[in-house]
């Protein structure tokens, strides 16, 4: 008899944070995501088959998502997280850059020291006048 997948693993929440774009009001913010962590077992579990042994070898930890959707923490509405990265293999995760390392290094290669500031448009020159009064 084959024995189940959860035979094989233990499991442990644990919550990640995410950053997300609202689809209604483009605001990006950083959310806290629920996940669970399946860690292999060190051993077989009793009562396993050749089946079973040969599915043993192959396993791998990984993390897999329990929160879909999120609320928005600027418009309060809710909307679903991107389902590319249900679930993520721990090995796989552990060799990618951080975000902020990610932006610095993007910048160094670039040739900037800073990232690029996002320069507004100057304001026309009626509302850059000095007032003469509302009838002037």
């Amino acid at each position: 008899m084959a024995l189940d997948e959860r035979a094989f693993f233990s499991e442990k929440p644990e919550t990640r944070p995410g950053r997300f774009q609202c689809p209604r009001c483009r605001r990006l913010n950083d959310y806290s995501i629920r996940w669970v962590r399946r860690v292999k077992k060190d051993r077989l579990p009793p009562g396993a088959d050749d089946q079973d042994r040969a599915k043993f070898a192959k396993l791998r930890d990984y993390l897999l998502r329990l929160d879909d959707e999120v609320t928005c923490k600027t418009c309060g509405k809710k909307f679903e997280i991107p389902s590319q990265h249900s679930l993520v293999f721990v090995d796989q995760l552990e060799g990618l850059p951080k975000d902020d390392d990610l932006e610095a290094e993007i910048a160094a290669a670039s040739g900037e020291d800073e990232p690029a500031r996002e320069s507004k448009p100057s304001l026309p020159a009626r509302f850059t006048r000095p007032s003469r009064g509302w009838k002037g």
